[in-house]
């Protein structure tokens, strides 16, 4: 047998980091298994249905490097498929017309509350040998079973129990022709044979609902793995107050694929004590076994270390590549040496950071432009004694034969000890005047990468 598995998000909005989480897992099981992922767009909710977000659930897969076998399906376009089977249950004795009123169902619903009754709906059509009434278009409902009890074998969850009365006879054809999510998502499993539904556990009760279809049809049931949910680090369920929750957002703060698709898998699913595990290994390890039943907190902090694990191993042209489109992005105008002097430097950027916004930050000296304007702190070394200082080592920059770090430290210390200073007190004011801040890489360092030119350029402005 073929494993297939299936990624079918609503596009109603962004794609979720529990989403993506979920296409992650349906994608390593169909790898490990060298089987199939397919990819099914459920856009039957016409009314909250964007192509925006179809569009950016296609480029948080394609980024996250996460591909899929055949066509993208619309379960829309699936429409008369679904309503024959809608149907061909009613021919089967299995479903049947339902010609309840808007304000009939009302009255069931009150009438249920004040019982305390799970289901309101009282079946009155299941067996009716009523003529219909005129000029009403009828749903279709399932049967539902009415006595014993309802097994799903999760294969998370373990055994999960419910019993019959607690399931209603639910609709599956709407009276414009249009199928229920319940009936929908049977149709299109079997039509695309998926043999496993791996999908968050808040679908662990539509599992009920949806295993009578397949038995009504004599469709094979799929093996289910319902995953618990992310949490934020609240313990609350993951949402906008706790930060970014879309994976394009994740991307725009600097994180690397190969990193979230790390910090993702390790969401409920373990090998041992291993934290970073690349990509080859999931695949290889990845098993419904290693799912746990408890939910996962999203950690910031643990998300933030194996990021700069994985930058660090990053190949330095790609992460230049990658700093230039966030800079660009965030509005800020470059040199046209900034490639080179990032490259220049990124061994050294890479190894302090922790996302590329933080990279980018950290490499300011290497691709501000124009007058530098110093920030409250900066601002304090360039006094009238810090901008003596640096008058010192511009002067001294102009007769030193060759840059390179080490020529810079030594004339820095030189000038330190001339003036009974320690060498801290040179260097503040000259960070100050490269970069507007009291932050930077290694400056000596810098300073060879920039270049005599822009280094003094950049001192006789902060000197004015």
């Amino acid at each position: 047998m073929t494993i297939v598995t299936r990624f079918p998000p609503s596009p109603t909005g962004f794609m979720h980091i529990g989403t993506a989480r979920t296409g992650l897992f349906n994608w390593l099981f169909a790898k490990h298994h060298k089987g199939k992922m397919r990819f099914r767009i459920e856009d039957t909710d016409r009314s909250r249905h964007s192509e925006e977000a179809v569009e950016a659930i296609i480029n948080g897969l394609k980024w996250l490097g996460i591909d899929w076998d055949g066509d993208i399906i619309s379960q829309y376009a699936c429409g008369a498929r679904h309503a024959e089977i809608a149907h061909e249950l009613v021919k089967r004795g299995h479903a049947y017309y339902c010609y309840c009123t808007p304000e009939e169902l009302d009255k069931m619903r009150e009438d249920a509350k004040s019982a305390g009754r799970i289901t309101f709906y009282d079946r009155r059509w299941r067996d009716s040998k009523e003529t219909p009434p005129a000029g009403v278009k009828p749903v279709i409902r399932i049967k539902a079973p009415l006595t014993g009890e309802r097994l799903v074998h999760d294969q998370v969850q373990g055994d999960v129990k419910v019993a019959a009365e607690q399931l209603d006879d639910f609709i599956i054809l709407r009276s414009d022709g249009v199928a229920t999510y319940m009936l929908a998502v049977v149709v299109d499993d079997h039509d695309m044979g998926v043999t496993h539904v791996i999908r968050g556990d808040d679908h662990l009760n539509n599992t009920f609902r949806q295993n009578i279809i397949y038995e009504s049809m004599g469709w094979d049931i799929p093996v289910y793995a319902h995953l618990p949910l992310i949490l934020g680090p609240d313990g609350a369920k993951l949402s906008k107050r706790h930060g970014a929750t879309g994976v394009e957002e994740y991307r725009d703060m600097g994180y690397l694929p190969e990193a979230m698709r790390n910090y993702l898998l390790r969401l409920c699913w373990s090998h041992g004590d291993d934290e970073i595990i690349s990509t080859e290994q999931a695949i290889e390890w990845f098993s419904l076994e290693g799912i746990g039943k408890s939910p996962a907190r999203f950690d910031f902090d643990k998300l933030n270390f194996i990021n700069a694990h994985y930058l660090k191993l990053a190949e330095n042209q790609r992460l230049v590549d990658l700093t230039i489109n966030i800079l660009r992005k965030n509005g800020h105008s470059l040199s046209p040496n900034t490639g080179q002097h990032l490259l220049s430097a990124m061994d050294e950027l890479k190894s302090r950071a922790k996302t590329l916004l933080g990279l980018a930050e950290d490499a300011r000296i290497y691709w501000i432009t124009g007058i530098i304007t110093p920030d409250e702190k900066a601002a304090v070394h360039l006094d009238h004694d810090g901008r003596s200082i640096l008058q010192k080592i511009s002067n001294a920059l102009k007769d030193v034969d060759s840059i390179s770090a080490e020529s810079v430290e030594s004339l820095c210390k030189s000038i330190a000890e001339s003036e009974g200073l320690k060498l801290g007190k040179v260097m503040m004011p000259l960070r100050a005047a490269l970069t507007g801040t009291t932050s930077s890489p290694s400056l000596f360092h810098a300073i060879e990468i920039l270049g005599r030119s822009e280094v003094l350029e950049r001192i006789n402005s902060a000197t004015q």
